[in-house]
């Protein structure tokens, strides 16, 4: 491993170690706010501590480039944040960071078919995506004793998808050669820009009093220059040095530390099933990575 790799896998698990806490604090503001108003407060923050950091312009683009932008912010930080912070009123905190994790199997399946890579996927890469399924299923049929809402586990497996279609977006990105935070707060502005509609349609009207209270202002800015503004840049860093796949690895990460949260803060229930389900999910997500790839002969 060299020097580049290195920086690579630590950026990585910094942004992990700090994403896989996100849950809570969501879940934490929705008593005072809606998904929508978490989701845009965090990237206006987010945004505007990146032009803090960075304020020269991003220079030398395309339409071509401008589209894949686009799609990057539709993709990674409106469409995903918002089915995520939606399925968090539907079910519990550790049940969509468990969810979440199937992302890489997703960003395999999509790096395989539009990264064009002269590779090929093994047969323990599919075991691992059904053991990793049948865990996701049984925590999902735990409902009864978890108070959980089917609909909230779909709408995390749907936000994991449009997670692998960031990362691939986000891994051309890459390929441009731009100032990793400013081609990171390009992607925040179109996201902040396709969240406008979604303001209208759910009745953005936020209460801002509520940041008065220290919790809620502490976590909006956690949220906000930790877990957007930092976070999306040093992802974006790994995933320029490691490549998709290999950086999307470490969201296997996300439900044990999310689940240990959940337990720990939030007070959520930790049952058999949802142990079980845990162990199962990351076993597959594991045992799929293990050999992901074989180069063809």
């Amino acid at each position: 491993m060299n020097k580049y790799e290195t920086k690579g896998h630590l950026a990585a698990l910094i942004t992990i170690m700090i994403w896989g806490t996100t849950f809570i604090s969501t879940k934490v503001l929705l008593k005072a706010l809606q998904p929508v108003e978490i989701l845009f407060i965090r990237f206006v923050i987010g945004f505007l501590a990146l032009f803090l950091a960075c304020p020269r312009p991003l220079k030398n683009t395309d339409w071509k480039k401008e589209a894949v932008f686009a799609a990057a912010g539709l993709s990674g930080v409106c469409l995903y944040y918002l089915m995520e912070n939606i399925a968090l009123t539907f079910t519990m905190a550790s049940n969509v960071g468990v969810i979440i994790s199937v992302a890489p199997f997703f960003t395999a399946i999509l790096s395989r078919v539009f990264l064009k890579k002269d590779e090929k996927l093994r047969v323990n890469f599919f075991v691992g995506f059904v053991v990793a399924m049948a865990g996701i299923v049984l925590i999902s049929f735990n409902g009864s004793a978890l108070q959980l809402n089917p609909a909230g586990d779909l709408l995390a497996l749907l936000a994991a998808l449009l997670w692998a279609v960031y990362s691939i977006l986000t891994r051309k990105i890459s390929d441009y050669g731009y100032n990793t935070v400013l081609s990171t707060r390009r992607i925040f502005f179109y996201g902040i820009l396709f969240m406008i509609p979604a303001l209208i349609f759910f009745d953005f009207h936020p209460d801002l009093s509520c940041f008065r209270n220290p919790v809620n202002l502490l976590n909006i800015l956690f949220l906000g220059l930790g877990a957007s503004a930092l976070c999306f840049v040093t992802w974006n860093f790994a995933m320029r040095l490691l490549g998709a796949v290999k950086t999307s690895v470490y969201i296997y990460l996300v439900p044990v530390i999310t689940v240990a949260a959940s337990v720990v803060i939030l007070h959520e229930p930790f049952t058999w099933m949802t142990g079980l389900g845990t162990v199962l999910t990351l076993g597959g997500l594991l045992l799929s990575e293990s050999r992901i790839f074989v180069k063809r002969s």
